[in-house]
């Protein structure tokens, strides 16, 4: 998951996105300050060890 969190007009937003793909291209359209940030859940499968 991916958020973009802006800041404008003394107001706190945050955008929530499933590709990287489409937080970069909403971040370039996007005026004011802007934090892009992917959320990284460690119960993901790629996180998950098999059992021998």
């Amino acid at each position: 998951m991916w958020i973009i969190t802006r800041y404008v007009d003394s107001n706190i937003s945050q955008f929530e996105f499933d590709t990287e793909e489409e937080a970069r291209e909403a971040l370039n359209t996007m005026e004011g300050c802007k934090i892009l940030s992917e959320v990284i859940y460690f119960n993901d499968p790629c996180f998950q060890q098999e059992i021998a």
